[in-house]
């Protein structure tokens, strides 16, 4: 049997209850039932933790040192098991230089690619640039001032690891001895630099110490040839002490950002580098050899010096620094207080320069005047001081308001300084690249005339369109070199295309993408690998899918199976399950009361299972209702000329005070609409919000409706084991007071601090409070296990030795909500808290279960909760990104409940989101697309959602058809099976 199964017997990690279950190998298994039932204890902390433990075993004992010990999962047996790979909801990366392209390695291939066939230009004039004779490059040299003194070096050495002990013996044998490490200047014959191997060095041989003088021009000319000939065609100019004649004569400021600058930090040399290979003789720049490498952003040889490959620089904001026009000149300036003495000085000398009062109010000055005082006088200004010894008098020109926050900036040790400023300053977009994240060398490099930063700039759709055909366009030899290069980028671009992601943006950052988004790029790549009799465990794919591109996410699925390879998948998405070739259903009910298997079958035999909840929604027996009636609203909160990414130049409106959804296909610009717009542009407008940079748009009308606005986002509530639920909500501080006014405490004199975990005194030292120790894995992910000191009990066992009805502290973090509840029914602050908790859905969750494990649907829903435990004022706008993120039909009901109790007190709900009985909940639609990237971006339908399912071109609109009865026309999915037994009927 165990050739056809993966037999898991005696299972009891978590809530499971000694469960035995054979799960068919190279088949598709669905793991469904409600929130907290044990799917994910089944699929994850089961069988795919005893896989990885058993990987970890077969390495050698040499290895096992490094990785640590694995906890065998709670499980008598798991045989039939194959190599597994777990696909989960976790994001890509946090780093801001990562992006689409980098994760998926797309980029690597670009670099290859561009490396090898790419033809450079000038990034001055446009020009292809061509080879550079040595000749050439003496006229060059002989540009600079009669009797300039200068070294010519041959970089033998270029950022390498290595000690070169051996090359140092073979130079001195040479005849050379003057060598330049890292910017340092050696003497080989008297005493040679002691490198560490482990760090890349560069090395500059100095042929020559010459004194451009025409007198001197044949031995210039024999030490250009021999610095060329022992470097492989390059050669450095190092000018000691240059003046600017000096720089302009070898390219000036060009030369310094296109050669390659030794030396270290404050080094004020010029050093320009010169290549037979590569050089502009039109606008004399001379370009460092091109290498993968220099398309790399995250390496100095590609990265823009200015915003170091980040693509963006913060900046001191006019906006910020002018808040308020209507005030008078002396208290305009935000960041400037008039009662300091130099701020005051300067703003009165200034003043009387331009013959205004210091209270003439801002709006009244002219512009001229205006853009002076914030960038700079054209001319000097007289600056008068009064000191204990007289009037002091100086002329000279004002440097401006701005310029002086950036030069501080810049320049202050003091990390308040700093702090204060950036509160004036807003992130911008690097004006140096425009974003690219690329030096100019580097985005002058061109393949068909298209740069690689306008590659990074397209859809992964377009992307794939733009290699289609590009052979055509190349030459033989680069043909040649290409071919299996742009087999590999258009093999990963299709895979990307396939899962349903051709809308991202090969330049988008990885922190941005959603948890599903990062979950089917790393699907791709499984897929792209070509694995057979491999177990794939996957956390619910179908999130942030449209119900149109849900198929295609399917057909890959099923492609994997065919294969040879086995899944089982974690999912509630309905069209998944009839696709699956066996579901398993977890239940009967949440947390303690599931743990056990309800059904497993078909889904045929699942919608007969009568007591399985799921089975009752396949069916139809049991549905979440459609609201009798739409609330109606006369006030709008109106987004005008929405244009970031691929929005059209979009005026919004939305309602005030009601319950509003913002759907579309993938990528057609939900999340930019709502998060870069709507809740960027509130955050700064409403709350001062300086760290955010709203969207391109017009305006937003319409707040005086809106006291507050609140992002409900699935980012974690806490990144360390020390949070946890009930220390978000703030019930912990009920517990611990609890606790702390037992009869045992007072008596040893506890207070509430005694039970945070947070603090020395009552805590367990060993593991610091947290319950669990990080095993470093080096390679893998981080391991936590329990503390053996407390056994994950957190705290030390005088504390422990308190109890209230009988239960520790730590008892009381592991119960459940639901048991908590109960627990603490005669305190009204503490249950009060815990039925929110409930109301969302979170029954089954551990009060103390830390945030590191909680999936970002919990994590929301957490925030849900806590907002909903603030006072009401009524007149908050909520925005929730796809809060039913994990939610089975039976919690998706709870929260609708919720979201329309928030509407009931004057709120207003804004959702972006695909799950359609959410969506039919709604009071509004604004539906977007009507495809995803370039070709998104319009409102396809607006209104109702019955009016959106009568409009013919929204493809939401379509889907939504089936679920509304008020609208006749059929849907995609009109075919799906009619009630089984509706509940109730033979009541």
């Amino acid at each position: 049997m165990s050739k056809d199964y993966i037999e898991v017997r005696g299972a009891e990690e978590h809530n499971l209850k000694d469960l035995d279950v054979a799960i068919p190998r190279e088949q598709f298994t669905v793991v469904t039932g409600l929130s907290g039932s044990g799917k994910s204890s089944l699929a994850f902390e089961t069988i795919y933790a005893e896989g990885q433990r058993r990987y970890i075993e077969s390495l050698s004992a040499y290895a096992r040192n490094f990785l640590g010990q694995m906890d065998k999962p709670q499980v008598e047996s798991v045989e039939g098991l194959s190599p597994a790979i777990s696909i989960d909801q976790k994001n890509a990366a946090n780093n801001p230089r990562s992006t689409v392209g980098t994760v998926t390695e797309l980029h690597d291939y670009l670099r290859l690619l561009y490396a090898r066939v790419g033809t450079p230009h000038c990034p001055e004039c446009g020009r292809e640039v061509g080879e550079q004779s040595a000749q050439q490059m003496v006229r060059r040299i002989f540009k600079l001032p009669e009797g300039t003194k200068a070294k010519i070096a041959a970089p033998v050495v270029r950022d390498q690891k290595g000690a070169f002990a051996d090359l140092f013996d073979d130079l001195v044998s040479d005849g050379y001895s003057r060598v330049e490490v890292d910017g340092e200047q050696y003497d080989l014959t008297l005493n040679r630099p002691d490198l560490d191997e482990n760090y890349d060095h560069t090395v500059d041989v100095v042929v020559d110490r010459i004194s451009v003088t025409e007198e001197a021009r044949s031995r210039i000319t024999d030490s250009v040839e021999t610095a060329l000939d022992k470097a492989g065609g390059v050669l450095k100019v190092i000018v000691p002490d240059p003046s600017e004649e000096t720089a302009t004569a070898l390219g000036g400021s060009t030369a310094r950002a296109t050669g390659d600058l030794a030396g270290k930090d404050g080094d004020d040399r010029l050093v320009v580098e010169f290549s037979e290979e590569l050089a502009c003789t039109h606008c004399g720049i001379d370009f460092s050899e091109i290498e993968t490498r220099s398309f790399s952003f995250n390496s100095p040889h590609g990265a823009c010096p200015e915003c170091e490959g980040i693509g963006n620089t913060k900046e001191v904001d006019e906006d910020l620094v002018i808040q308020d026009p209507s005030q008078p000149l002396k208290h305009v300036f935000e960041p400037w207080s008039y009662k300091r003495s130099y701020y005051r000085t300067r703003i009165k000398s200034v003043a009387k320069h331009f013959g205004v009062s210091v209270q003439t109010h801002w709006e009244n000055l002219d512009e001229d005047v205006q853009r002076q005082f914030l960038y700079g006088t054209d001319e000097e200004v007289v600056f008068e001081r009064t000191t204990k010894n007289g009037t002091r008098r100086k002329e000279k020109r004002f440097e401006g308001v701005i310029p002086n926050l950036e030069r501080r900036h810049v320049e202050t040790e003091s990390k308040g300084t700093r702090e204060h400023i950036e509160d004036y300053m807003a992130v911008t977009t690097c004006p140096a690249c425009d974003g690219t994240r690329l030096k100019p060398q580097s985005r002058s490099v061109l393949i068909d005339g298209t740069a690689i930063t306008e590659v990074n700039r397209l859809s992964i759709g377009d992307a794939l369109e733009h290699f289609e055909g590009l052979e055509a366009d190349l030459t033989d030899r680069e043909r040649t070199i290409a071919e299996e290069i742009l087999k590999e980028i258009r093999a990963r671009l299709g895979f990307m295309t396939e899962v349903g992601l051709e809308y991202l943006t090969l330049d988008r950052e990885a922190s941005t993408l959603s948890g599903g988004e990062s979950q089917r790029i790393r699907l791709a790549t499984q897929v792209g690998s070509g694995l057979v009799g491999v177990l794939y465990v996957l956390d619910e794919p179908s999130i942030g899918l449209h119900q149109r591109d849900n198929d295609r996410l399917l057909n890959t699925l099923e492609g994997l199976r065919d294969l040879g390879n086995t899944l089982i998948v974690v999912e509630h998405d309905e069209e998944t399950m009839r696709r699956a070739d066996s579901i398993i259903d977890m239940g009967p009910g949440p947390g303690k009361r599931g743990g056990e298997i309800v059904v497993q079958g078909d889904f045929d035999e699942v919608c007969a299972a009568e007591n399985s909840i799921t089975g009752d929604y396949l069916s139809g027996r049991r549905v979440i209702p459609v609201p009798e009636e739409r609330r109606e609203s006369g006030n709008e909160l109106i987004i005008k000329g929405a244009r970031q990414h691929n929005l059209k130049n979009l005026d919004v409106p939305i309602p005030i005070g009601q319950f509003t959804a913002i759907t579309g296909v993938s990528g057609s610009g939900k999340s930019t609409l709502m998060h870069d717009i709507l809740y960027k542009g509130l955050a700064r407008k409403m709350n001062d919000n300086t760290s955010v940079d709203p969207g391109e748009h017009d305006s937003i009308e319409g707040l005086d409706g809106i006291e507050t606005v609140r992002l409900i986002d699935q980012s974690p509530i806490g990144r360390t084991p020390r949070s946890n639920p009930a220390t978000y909500t703030g019930v912990f501080d009920y517990i611990r007071e609890l606790f702390a006014e037992t009869k045992l405490s007072k008596q040893r004199g506890y207070e509430k601090g005694r039970f945070s975990f947070n603090v020395k005194g009552g805590r367990c030292e060993e593991c610091g409070g947290q319950g669990t120790v990080k095993i470093e894995m080096n390679f893998l992910s981080d391991v936590y296990v329990p503390c053996e000191e407390c056994g994950g009990a957190r705290y030390n066992d005088e504390t422990l030795d308190v109890t209230y009805k009988g239960a520790t502290i730590a008892d009381v973090l592991d119960m459940e909500v639901d048991e908590a509840h109960d627990f603490f029914e005669a305190n009204s602050q503490i249950r009060r808290r815990l039925e929110l908790l409930k109301d969302v859905g979170l029954g089954y969750m551990s009060l103390g279960q830390p945030s590191t494990t909680l999936s970002g649907g919990e994590a929301q829903r957490i925030k849900l909760a806590e907002e909903l435990g603030k006072k009401q004022t009524g007149e908050t706008l909520y925005l929730l990104d796809e809060p039913t993120t994990g939610l089975h039909k039976e919690d998706e009901r709870k929260l609708i409940d919720v979201l329309q109790r928030l509407t009931d007190n004057g709120n207003t709900i804004v959702v972006v989101e695909h799950e359609l009985d959410l969506v039919k909940n709604a009071d509004n639609v604004v539906d977007l697309g009507p495809e995803g990237g370039e070709n998104g971006g319009e409102i396809v339908a607006r209104g109702t959602p019955e009016d959106v399912a009568r409009t013919e071109e929204s493809y939401t609109g379509r889907y939504l058809r089936d679920m509304l009865p008020d609208v006749d026309e059929e849907g995609p999915r009109a075919d799906k099976r009619q009630p089984a037994k509706p509940i109730g009927d033979d009541d």
